[in-house]
């Protein structure tokens, strides 16, 4: 559902550096980093270290899960250290990424994916609003506007002031698209 979903946001403009920009920003959009995504991860950096390394390997994990972190002097929830233990739960949670967006999905209640799931849907209107709005004046903004989802990294805090510095330039971008683009807002200035 997602690829036919990608791939006809594509299909929607030939002009190729919209059509990269959207590539990038529509897909940094759908393959959000979630738990699942998280688990699956952390496993495959142990498998990487465990054929590195020789001898009795062992290797931690250093987590702020939700449920279990408390602030740190930052205010930003502070990490734990968990043993090799936790090889086991990340196994079973990296299987079941099949929950991803059904109501199953216990992290999907979240405020962090809610976000997540919230942009995607902006991005989609969006883009519905401002490609019949494309032409010489707009272009530059409404490919910057595609592009955007790209300045939203991290995760947990840092995403959420990622997202908030970029629903306002957002905003800008928008109005300048509204108003026809650079030359037309300069005009009126």
């Amino acid at each position: 559902r997602l690829a036919r979903r990608y791939r006809e946001m594509l299909e929607r403009t030939s002009d190729p550096d919209l059509r990269e920009a959207m590539a990038l920003g529509y897909h940094k959009l759908l393959a959000y980093k979630d738990e699942y995504e998280v688990a699956r991860l952390l496993l495959t950096s142990r498998d990487k270290a465990r054929a590195e390394f020789d001898g009795d390997f062992k290797m931690s994990f250093n987590l702020a899960p939700p449920l279990l972190a408390r602030p740190g002097p930052d205010g930003r929830p502070a990490k734990r250290e968990f043993g090799p233990w936790l090889e086991k739960p990340l196994r079973v949670m990296a299987k079941l990424k099949f929950l991803r967006g059904t109501f199953a999905d216990p992290f999907g209640y979240t405020a962090e994916r809610r976000m997540e799931r919230d942009l995607i849907d902006q991005y989609e209107k969006d883009m519905d609003e401002v490609l019949p709005l494309m032409d010489e004046g707009t272009r530059d903004a409404i490919v910057a506007l595609a592009a955007l989802p790209l300045q939203i990294r991290g995760f947990g805090p840092v995403k959420q002031a990622a997202e908030a510095k970029a629903a306002k330039r957002r905003e800008e971008l928008l109005a300048t698209i509204r108003a026809g683009g650079t030359q037309t807002s300069r005009a009126a200035e």
